[in-house]
């Protein structure tokens, strides 16, 4: 039933303090109302013992409400909110014992008046509308009960006091869940704020140290030559890719469990040769979906590189669509005639039919592939969500 279920209650304090004002304030009108016209009551006495009992029951959710937000035992938080709804009700059904049948036809209020709406906002605020709704239903209820027999008047009267009970408790149960929400809100755009403050900060640190050693090693290896050569395109691979994890991650929330941010795997194939382009957003897909289309682009990428001259540049594009999510690879390398593709599958070189085209058709997607000779290749790849 609790809709704020796991939510803390310090979230929540300004209005249960709210809710413990307006029972004093209440308790202080009932008394009022009970000085004044107990001389008319038909057991004077019980309607102090009435007001006794309203008294110290205010005493006691004042000081004890809210309940604990994490139980032990788990009925610690319900027990106290129904026994203050039961409290409520029986306090209301005692009219009908100590004033005379005359005055409650009349339309005379119950000896709470105003007292029984404080379990009706107690529940909107602890259980969102639906717990202000039931609470309201059942005080409604009870009030309706002690008017017996019913007059013209006492119809029209208790046909609106009902109404305000469900409203207070629909609407006050309303605004705690609204609340709730822009806390949670507020917390959650403070920690994504700190996040990025902190991946700045790492970026700066990082490129003042890490990525300009590597470009270093980068630049004199390959001016050496040699085994330096080699280590200057290892200096530069790793660049890349730490470029790409300053760039991507540290102010993105974490996606949900068998779901991948597909940003972060292909950019993770980002070399001095290879540009990704991603949206400033996560891109998510489901694991294995998004495994496959890396796996994919794998594959085009050995193409590239096994069939291309190693000076060609590539880049990568990915599009989030609504429905779906597309990754094209342009390559700058020589093209092939067309035709080709469908004479190496009837060889048996099935290469680019299953690596790439297969894996994508088996996701539900669609895979395309155009070469112009002398102007290079383009593959896209798209998958549905």
């Amino acid at each position: 039933m609790a809709e704020d279920a796991g939510v803390p209650e310090d979230y929540l304090v300004a209005l249960w303090r709210a809710v413990a004002v307006f029972r004093v304030a209440a308790l202080a009108y009932a008394a009022l109302t009970v000085s004044q016209n107990f001389t008319g009551y038909r057991h004077p006495l019980g309607g102090w013992i009435v007001l006794g009992v309203m008294a110290a029951w205010t005493a006691y959710t004042v000081a004890r409400f809210p309940p604990p937000a994490t139980p032990t035992p788990a009925s610690a938080r319900t027990v106290p909110l129904v026994a203050d709804l039961c409290v409520t009700a029986g306090c209301v059904l005692a009219t009908h014992w100590v004033e005379s049948a005359a005055r409650l036809v009349a339309g005379e209020p119950p000896i709470t008046v105003m007292w029984l709406g404080g379990p009706v906002l107690a529940w909107a605020v602890a259980y969102g509308r639906r717990g202000g709704l039931f609470a309201g239903a059942v005080i409604a209820l009870c009030n309706f009960l002690i008017h017996t027999p019913h007059s013209a008047y006492t119809l029209s009267q208790l046909s609106f006091a009902p109404g305000l009970l469900l409203l207070a408790g629909a609407s006050l149960g309303y605004l705690a869940r609204l609340a709730v929400r822009a806390q949670e809100a507020l917390e959650r755009g403070t920690r994504l704020q700190a996040a990025a403050h902190e991946r700045d900060r790492l970026a700066r640190d990082i490129h003042d140290s890490v990525l300009q050693v590597l470009a270093r090693v980068q630049r004199q290896g390959l001016a050496a030559g040699g085994e330096a050569a080699e280590l200057g395109r290892l200096a530069g691979e790793q660049e890349a890719a730490l470029r790409a994890l300053v760039g991507i991650g540290a102010a993105d929330p974490e996606p949900a469990a068998g779901i991948r941010d597909i940003r972060v795997l292909i950019t993770m194939l980002a070399d001095p040769t290879v540009t990704v382009a991603a949206p400033a957003t996560p891109v998510l897909l489901p694991a294995p979906a998004a495994e496959e289309l890396v796996l994919a682009l794998r594959a085009a990428l050995d193409n590239v590189a096994g069939h291309c001259p190693p000076e060609t540049r590539v880049w990568i594009l990915i599009e989030d669509e609504p429905a779906s999510v597309t990754v094209s690879l342009r390559d700058d390398g020589p093209g092939f005639a067309p035709g080709r593709l469908e004479r190496a599958a009837e060889a048996g070189r099935l290469g680019v039919a299953q690596s790439i085209l297969g894996r994508v058709r088996e996701l539900g997607g669609t895979a395309r592939v155009d070469s112009v000779p002398g102007q290079g290749t383009e593959v896209e790849l798209r998958v549905p969500r």
